[in-house]
């Protein structure tokens, strides 16, 4: 609780109006990692925060799966006999 608090009471906070002048200043501010409370009338009403693009890790080793796969049977043969096939016909 009282990590919130210490975290709201550091949070840059701004009115509506200072922020419509300056908004590219805020936005630089968030881009640089900050959290920005948008006040209506001194109460905060919402949050401008950095949106955190999270890169996926590959973490799959190349050929860490080799040995791993059976395969029984002809991969290259048709699963149902060419009999069968409408397409074949004439």
């Amino acid at each position: 609780m009282a990590n919130f608090l210490a975290y709201l009471l550091a949070m840059q906070s701004v009115n509506i109006g200072e922020l419509k002048n300056n908004l590219s200043k805020y936005l630089s501010r968030v881009e640089q990692g900050e959290t920005v409370a948008v006040c209506k009338r001194n109460l905060p009403f919402a949050l401008l925060v950095p949106y955190a693009r999270k890169q996926p890790e590959n973490r799959t080793r190349l050929g860490c799966g080799q040995g791993t796969v059976h395969v029984l049977g002809d991969l290259t043969e048709p699963l149902i006999p060419s009999e069968t096939w409408e397409m074949h016909g004439p």
